[in-house]
């Protein structure tokens, strides 16, 4: 299983079925879909010559071209598609859908087809974003998206009618993809986790049974659906690996990050290495093998990784000016474009590197990190409220980096009798927090507070496992700024070793047998309704010997 070999392969697939030049319309959904498994010069190796959205009112009509659509089939593109199929731009198309269509739909393009233009008709399952491998995102951001209903009194427990649907789209789409039918497990105390869990269901084994017809194996696959709001700590904490550090400081939007708005390192300190300031750049595990090989790296290591990287590269710029034969010409013709490569490469890694160095130092991040991971990971009241007020009171603190402290505390010490939570946020608006902002504390505490999370977090509810927290820090020598280890770390662990309570994550549907539960699961599917994280979740996660995808 590997979602990025399954996007590229449908990708391939699509591209190769149709001959001649041709032209690849994607809408506003699967353009990052493509985005990050595909690159301009492999769409150029299938002849597509030109990549438009269908949005785009003001294309010009080339009669000449053949047209690949792949778009995914919700009402407002099922619209367009409609519009576009009447005043045909192209000399055939051929239709690619991301997700299953209805009756109604194919009825509605059979109708508009008026012209006879449309060659073929496919699904592809593809409705979901991959990120890396073993990493996917159904891409959506809230807000505009939501996840609850805004108009329900239990708000909290029941979904927005279409986030459901692109949800069970998406999921859908990847099990499709990856050819699997699993068991599904859930969150006891998540109803959204419940009812995205019984959609599913009834998805594979109701409303679309012959396409799940797959070829059993001796341990079924295991679908995990977990709730963010069962551990708010993870991603309120500064991250400490590259990946998750180039995302949260500069943010990786569908494989791009944007520079324009920083001062990245000097490029000129790369011998050889050019590159336009003010640019965007591409950071995808699939079209860059450094950051594929370095990405889960801690910041402590990365540098050495990126000083060997340069070093390596500028070995090898003398050699590229030996031109003395017609072997050298041949030679450097055959090895330039890589060697350009390369070197854009370099520098682009070294940019990354020196402005997160520079924000690192400027927002005081190493002391900020210290104490969350303090908070997240020991409870110490009287030292943990005296860091914070410090902080608070640190011109240099950025004002989110205080407000994610002063939520860390309201979690961890939310049951504890000498609170000051309500102290620590005048102090935030003393600190120039605006009052919206500073209100997300309470938010927080009414959303993942202790009253909603399942588990025991914090090990601290009762005396053993606060016996158990107190020895975290017993084991050795341990990085003060990666104490904390993912509450999915734990949770996977227990579903290896068999004690994965059925009282705490029950099934959807009918339990396996008895027989079979005591089956180790091979490969597992885990997906978490609002959002996995960058940060070690991942990493921790994989370190068990299974296959396992997280989204």
């Amino acid at each position: 299983m590997d979602v990025t070999r399954a996007i590229t392969g449908y990708l391939t697939r699509l591209l190769t079925s149709v001959g001649g030049m041709k032209v690849l319309l994607l809408d506003k959904s699967t353009t990052p879909i493509v985005s990050l498994i595909s690159t301009h010069s492999t769409l150029l190796s299938h002849e597509v010559y030109l990549t438009d959205r269908l949005e785009n009112k003001s294309r010009d009509r080339m009669k000449h071209l053949r047209c690949i659509a792949l778009i995914r089939p919700d009402e407002d593109t099922v619209a367009q598609l409609i519009q576009e199929l009447r005043m045909p731009k192209y000399q055939s198309y051929f239709l690619a859908f991301t997700s299953p269509l209805s009756k109604n739909v194919l009825q509605a393009l059979a109708d508009a087809d008026s012209y006879h233009v449309v060659q073929e008709v496919q699904e592809f399952f593809a409705d979901y974003h991959a990120l890396t491998p073993s990493l996917f995102s159904l891409g959506l951001s809230c807000p505009p998206s939501r996840l609850f209903q805004a108009d329900s009194t239990s708000s909290l427990s029941k979904w927005d009618a279409h986030a459901l649907d692109l949800h069970c789209n998406g999921i859908v789409a990847l099990l499709l993809s990856l050819k699997k039918k699993p068991v599904i497990r859930y969150e006891r105390m998540s109803a959204l986790a419940k009812t995205l869990g019984e959609e599913l269901h009834f998805q594979m084994n109701t409303a679309l049974p012959t396409l799940f017809e797959f070829r059993r194996t001796e341990s079924a696959p295991l679908l995990l659906i977990l709730d963010r709001r069962n551990d708010p700590v993870t991603p309120l904490l500064t991250q400490w690996t590259y990946q998750a550090m180039v995302h949260e400081l500069l943010g990786i939007t569908n494989g791009r990050v944007d520079l324009s708005g920083g001062s990245a390192a000097n490029p000129g300190a790369v011998k050889g290495a050019k590159r336009e300031e003010n640019q965007e750049i591409v950071l995808t595990p699939s079209q860059d093998t450094f950051f594929s090989s370095n990405m889960y790296d801690n910041f402590g290591d990365l540098g050495a990784s990126i000083k060997k990287y340069v070093l390596d590269y500028q070995s090898k710029t003398p050699n590229s000016s030996k031109i003395e034969t017609v072997s050298d010409m041949k030679r450097f013709v055959e090895e330039y474009p890589e060697f350009r490569k390369l070197g854009g490469n370099v520098s682009k890694h070294v940019a990354l590197l020196g402005e997160l160095s520079k924000r690192v130092e400027k927002e005081n991040l190493l002391e900020v990190s210290e104490l969350e991971q303090s908070l997240a990971s020991n409870e110490s009241h009287a030292a943990d409220l005296k860091n914070l007020n410090t902080l608070l009171a640190s011109p240099q603190v950025h004002p989110s980096a205080k407000l994610r402290l002063v939520i860390l505390y309201a979690l961890r010490y939310q049951r504890y009798a000498s609170n000051r939570i309500d102290e620590m946020v005048r102090m935030l608006l003393s600190a120039g927090v605006e009052e919206s902002k500073a209100a997300l504390v309470y938010v927080m505490l009414n959303i993942a507070g202790a009253e909603q999370r399942q588990d025991d977090l914090f090990s601290n509810e009762n005396f053993f496992s606060r016996g158990k927290s107190a020895l975290k820090g017993l084991k050795g020598v341990e990085n003060v700024y990666t104490r904390h280890s993912p509450h999915l770390a734990e949770t996977v662990e227990n579903l290896v070793r068999g004690r994965l309570r059925e009282q705490s994550y029950p099934y959807v549907g009918n339990a396996p047998p008895i027989g079979q539960q005591s089956i180790r699961p091979q490969e597992v599917i885990i997906f978490i309704v609002g959002g996995a994280t960058y940060e070690g979740e991942l990493e921790d996660a994989t370190c068990w010997m299974l296959r396992l995808f997280v989204g």
